[in-house]
């Protein structure tokens, strides 16, 4: 799979079956659209080609109500790569790319750049300037420019799958949920930096993960949860997602790590955090030999669950 940028040369591709959409998350209705995709490129002999946005553009268009997002551009393209897509089109998303009428953006993306021949979305799809652009003009371009217009299913199990529903889930802490509508734990991507070392100092070291300023994380809770090293081995884990009500007032909101099993240094490596279910919400104790005795239970179950898993299985591929 290639991933093409503004200004890169191997924009020029064709024959393509596209899709577009920021995909936010790639939940399980995102991958039905992109099996669609892929299959009827094979039928074809075409190019299954995704066409996405980063920054999301809510975040341009409306910053302060711009939802929180399910991951990062690079989960997006790794799960997408997964799926058997071959070409993933990243519009770098802007105030310029938002006055871009819908007719000039077909002309510009899906048949200058692409070459495409089918356009795969749904009934709901909006586009261009001022999201002018729907599936009738679409349609209308297709028809002038050689392309097909088709339907995207993105409908499962009676209901239909959503972003929305992600988070609305995460808010409420059930994990379970979320990943029922994602296909695979909720997962986050996130560097390892420094902290106050308290975990370390209570006998359970964390590793402080750093994540995106307008990422979505999970109620404020502990969790059993997974990680994923650099080198690709998954560990079970207990995550705190709080402010550590223990030791401050007003904390910040962290995400802390406890990888189970594991002695070395993680500071600056990137670690994938996926959440298996909900152990308890944030507590203080009398003391803090209580706080310990909790940790010590919070770390056996977390296990416990995480060997329901396994490493390899897909449901851990975030």
């Amino acid at each position: 799979m290639i991933v093409v940028r503004d200004g890169d040369e191997r924009a020029r591709h064709g024959p393509c079956v596209v899709t577009i959409g920021v995909f936010d998350g790639l939940h399980r209705g995102h991958q039905r659209v992109i099996e669609q995709v892929v299959a009827l490129a094979r039928e074809l002999d075409a190019l299954a080609t995704v066409v996405t946005f980063e920054p999301h553009p809510a975040l341009v268009l409306d910053h302060d109500r711009a939802p929180r997002q399910l991951g990062t551009l690079d989960q997006r393209v790794e799960g997408l790569a997964r799926l058997g897509v071959d070409i993933v089109r990243v519009i770098t998303f802007s105030d310029e790319v938002a006055r871009e009428s819908a007719s000039a953006f077909v002309q510009r993306v899906l048949v200058d750049e692409l070459g495409a021949v089918v356009v795969v979305v749904g009934e709901d799809f909006r586009f261009g300037h001022d999201r002018l652009g729907d599936v009738a003009l679409l349609r209308r371009e297709g028809e002038r420019h050689h392309f097909d217009v088709r339907p995207a299913v993105i409908f499962g199990d009676g209901q239909r799958w959503s972003s929305t529903s992600v988070r609305q889930s995460l808010a409420s802490g059930d994990v379970a949920r979320a990943a029922v509508v994602l296909g695979r734990p909720f997962t986050l991507r996130g560097v390892v930096v420094r902290g106050d070392q308290r975990g370390g100092d209570l006998g359970f070291p964390t590793a402080n993960v750093s994540v995106a300023a307008h990422q979505m994380l999970p109620e404020l809770g502990v969790y059993a949860g997974a990680v994923r090293l650099e080198d690709g081995q998954w560990l079970p884990a207990a995550i705190s997602v709080g402010t550590r009500p223990q030791f401050y007032e007003n904390g910040e909101v962290l995400v802390e790590v406890h990888v189970v099993g594991y002695a070395g240094d993680l500071y600056g490596s990137t670690l994938d955090v996926a959440f298996l279910g909900r152990l308890r919400a944030e507590m203080t104790f009398p003391d803090v030999d209580a706080l310990i005795a909790q940790m010590e239970s919070d770390v056996l179950e977390s296990v416990a669950i995480f060997e329901n898993f396994s490493p390899e299985a897909s449901i851990l591929l975030g």
